[in-house]
């Protein structure tokens, strides 16, 4: 029986691009399946800010950040904190993540016309010791086009393949199964989808036109995570997260569903740390959804006050931006689902950026002028469009009137405008001078000793209750799903392992459905940055090594 391709590869977000890139450049013919329509070619990496973990970069040296590989690693290995058998693979996959981060990720993207915003995000400060969880310098680089900037060039080496004969894009088609006829796993059936015009992000039309089956010497599973299927969210929740939310909001569409895992499982993979996963803790509920429940997440400065359901500060070193597995633990076992940050109109100005492509018009479109106008802004348009539209927030000139709407707002008297006044108060003494025993304080001025923190994310310290300052902002903040980090297991060159330990013939997989890399590169703890990144380095091992497999 003849092969329809040499390989492959299962989903067409940005890892399948890049597996499928390499595949071409090695001369390989390809099938590329997606049971999306093609305007959703791109995948999660179309919505996303387009963040990315390098180490030494021009950026970061012109700011005069001091980083090295050695601190990369030792902030790394200190956030994953890998303690299983089963981290193996994971830990030699972070080690070469570390690697082509601090080496040739950077010229590699360059190469490819990929361009970066000259200012280093820092996220993930941890706030523990040094050898705890954390970034200790910025490492966050924002793709110049965010999202679509950074798919931009793999879709075009993609495009480049069907024009050359080399790929057919298979959209509309939906796996249900991978079987053998020779030994290795090299047939891929499943169901061909009804056309759908429904725009990138929609839900899409799960009415079956019948069936399809292809074979080819190699597949490539590059499917995605669970982070849509909240039933499946929930019955992977570790204990140590405590009680699984009741309610979430979704910062990924339904279709990130983790259908494929279950099914290369059911071939002979083994599937390795279900329990590790990726949810921020500061979502709110899009106002102009593009999918059910569509949540964003808010990218915050260190100046706004976080408190629990009841009012009360998060404890050290829960501050925003600065350990978010850590705060989602705290969070889900106070009993309840949901926190506050209480600001004003000053620091939401300067703090506040949402997350996501469409979010950041001014980025996405590669706009110099857009930039300068949000930096002149009192509050960005997108934030705006949000606290005057956006379910989550209370805007209000007093804090009798704030409280009143934050207690309607959750249909529950929770907040003590007293206590919290008191609470208010008593931070707001703390700026009076540059000394203070409050750390979250401290914080904010460690903050603005930074070039890139100072111009455009942290608001100089104030009084949130300075009337000049105002008005006063609440926002309820929800649990969002977003990734995977567990996933197929996967030797370094993106072979399928099984539960032996061994090969599974014929598959490879990576990005989110191989935990970036490995089964799991990032351990329990990311530091940002690194989830595009582990498609790409993931998606370019496995292109390369399934390349060289097939004659």
């Amino acid at each position: 029986m003849a092969y329809d391709a040499d390989v492959i590869v299962i989903g067409a977000g940005l890892s399948g691009l890049a597996a499928t890139a390499e595949l071409v450049d090695a001369g390989r013919r390809v099938i590329l399946i997606d049971q999306e329509p093609e305007q959703s070619l791109g995948g999660q990496a179309h919505w996303s800010f387009g963040g990315l973990f390098f180490v030494d970069s021009p950026e970061q040296r012109r700011l005069r950040i001091k980083d090295s590989h050695a601190l990369a690693l030792q902030d790394w290995m200190g956030t994953a904190a890998f303690d299983r058998p089963e981290d193996h693979w994971p830990r030699k996959w972070a080690e070469a993540y570390v690697d082509f981060a601090a080496g040739e990720k950077r010229s590699w993207l360059h190469g490819q016309g990929v361009r970066f915003f000259p200012v280093v995000g820092w996220a993930e400060r941890g706030g523990y010791d040094a050898q705890g969880h954390g970034n200790s310098v910025p490492r966050f680089h924002i793709t110049w086009g965010t999202g679509p900037g950074l798919v931009a060039p793999f879709e075009r080496r993609v495009r480049e393949g069907v024009a050359r004969g080399l790929v057919q894009l298979k959209f509309r088609h939906r796996v249900s199964g991978l079987s053998r006829s020779a030994g290795s796993v090299d047939t891929v059936s499943g169901e061909v989808l009804e056309p759908s015009t429904a725009e990138r992000g929609k839900p899409s039309s799960r009415e079956v036109a019948g069936p399809f089956e292809f074979r080819a010497q190699a597949v490539i599973v590059t499917s995605g995570g669970i982070g849509g299927n909240h039933d499946l969210v929930r019955a992977n929740w570790p204990e140590r997260l405590g009680t699984p939310p009741e309610r979430m909001v979704s910062g990924v569409p339904a279709h990130v569903d983790g259908r494929m895992l279950g099914i290369t499982e059911e071939a002979g993979a083994r599937l390795i740390n279900r329990d590790r996963m990726w949810h921020y803790t500061e979502g709110i509920q899009n106002w102009n959804p593009i999918w059910d429940n569509h949540g964003i997440r808010i990218l915050p400065g260190p100046s706004s006050l976080w408190l629990d359901a009841r009012g009360d500060r998060l404890p050290v070193p829960l501050f925003p931006g600065f350990d978010t597995l850590g705060t989602l633990e705290h969070i889900m076992k106070s009993g309840y689902e949901y926190t506050w940050f209480v600001l004003n109109q000053r620091i939401i100005g300067k703090e506040f950026t949402l997350s996501g492509s469409e979010q950041n018009p001014d980025l996405t479109g590669k706009s110099v002028r857009g930039v300068i106008d949000r930096a002149r802004a009192d509050v960005a348009a997108p934030v705006k469009a949000f606290m005057d539209n956006g379910a989550d927030f209370v805007v209000e000139k007093d804090l009798t009137s704030l409280v009143r709407g934050m207690n309607a707002l959750t249909k529950e008297p929770l907040i003590d405008e007293a206590a919290l006044r008191r609470t208010i108060t008593a931070r707001d003494r703390e700026i009076a001078n540059p000394f203070t025993k409050d750390l979250q304080v401290t914080a904010i001025h460690g903050a603005r000793k930074f070039l890139g923190d100072r111009l455009i994310r942290a608001a100089a310290p104030h009084r949130i209750l300075d009337p000049k300052a105002g008005p006063l902002v609440a926002v309820r903040l929800n649990i969002l799903t977003r990734k995977t980090l567990g996933g197929l297991e996967t030797d370094l060159s993106s072979r399928v392992l099984t539960e032996g330990g061994e090969p599974l013939p014929g598959v490879y997989a990576a990005g989110e459905a191989a935990g970036f890399g490995g089964g799991g590169v990032h351990g329990y703890r990311s530091l940002e940055g690194t989830f595009l990144g582990g498609c790409l380095f993931s998606g370019r091992t496995a292109g390369r090594a399934a390349a060289k497999s097939v004659s």
